[in-house]
């Protein structure tokens, strides 16, 4: 078996300690490349080359953002058979993909995991959503939540950490320099139909959409990896339905889904295309990585896009 290690020692809980237990674990049983990313982009062009090359395994150490990369170049040319399959070993703050998966948080036990997933051949199918040209694997987002990263990413491009108590701050003040009298985006369906009047857009494809420390945030609790798209927008931005909304995804994040519409919100499941257009360009992200602003973004659900071991 061939495996490709791409590991990003800039993400947040990366540690060279980390890397060289994984290496240690996987070289006696496979032939084993490591590769450590040196400028964003960097982890899409060697799993593309790792795809290419027909390796049979990638393996993503680091956090989200590293992930996102990965699954982007495995899929350069598209869903086919010769596809490798995906490993995971989080190493960055949040974690979203792994933790939403079943894998453990913490590096070392998600390391066993993975040596022992790959030695029973265990792995499932997961759905991957797109945005235009841009795979994803569990969120995108229009507006709001999209400004949110972007302010994040040149607060660390600034030298700070990625951390919990700084997504909230900056959440914070981003909220208050919003537009919040004046929705711009409209959910368009392939059938016709078109919601309008929506101040921010959130796409899931799977639950939750993020952590708050060990606490998941679920806007979307039906979605699922194995599921088409799921759409959380908001119909009003008061601070006390914003309050009231989120404290419900984090206390209840399994009721009813009927039940998280109220204060000023529209739910959508189980989408396989539609389209998502802003009157103004609006920050986007994918995967918690900022993008150039859009005005529209088509999206679509991919079943069973990738194999990955768990």
């Amino acid at each position: 078996m061939r495996v490709l290690v791409v590991s990003n020692p800039r993400a947040t809980a990366t540690t060279v300690r980390q890397r060289d237990l994984l290496v240690h674990a996987l070289a006696a049983d496979v032939k084993l490349e490591v590769e450590e990313t040196a400028n964003r982009g960097h982890a899409a062009a060697l799993a593309c080359r790792a795809m290419r090359d027909g390796v049979d395994v990638v393996v993503a150490l680091g956090g989200d953002g590293t992930v996102n990369e990965v699954v982007n170049g495995l899929l350069t040319d598209g869903v086919h058979p010769g596809v490798p399959r995906l490993g995971i070993v989080p190493g960055g703050s949040t974690n979203v993909v792994a933790r939403a998966l079943g894998l453990p948080n913490d590096p070392f036990e998600a390391t066993s995991v993975l040596i022992d997933a790959m030695g029973t051949d265990r792995r499932r199918p997961i759905g991957l959503g797109r945005a235009d040209d841009r795979w994803f694997v569990f969120t995108a987002g229009l507006g709001y939540d999209a400004a949110v990263v972007a302010a994040v990413e040149a607060h660390r491009r600034r030298g700070r950490t990625s951390t919990h108590a700084l997504y909230v701050q900056t959440a914070v003040r981003t909220y208050f320099k919003q537009d919040r009298r004046h929705p711009a985006i409209t959910l368009e369906f392939p059938d016709g139909r078109v919601v309008t009047g929506l101040y921010l857009a959130l796409v899931t494809n799977c639950d939750p959409w993020t952590f708050l420390g060990e606490r998941p945030i679920s806007p979307t609790p039906r979605a699922s990896f194995d599921t088409g798209l799921d759409v959380y927008a908001r119909t009003r931005m008061g601070a006390t339905g914003i309050v009231l909304a989120a404290a419900r995804m984090i206390a209840a994040p399994r009721r009813a889904a009927d039940r998280r519409k109220g204060f000023g919100s529209r739910l959508e499941h189980d989408l396989t295309q539609f389209v998502l257009r802003s009157e103004r360009p609006l920050p986007f992200q994918v995967d918690g990585d900022a993008l150039e602003e859009r005005q529209v973004v088509r999206f679509g659900s991919v079943p069973r896009a990738l194999e990955v071991y768990v």
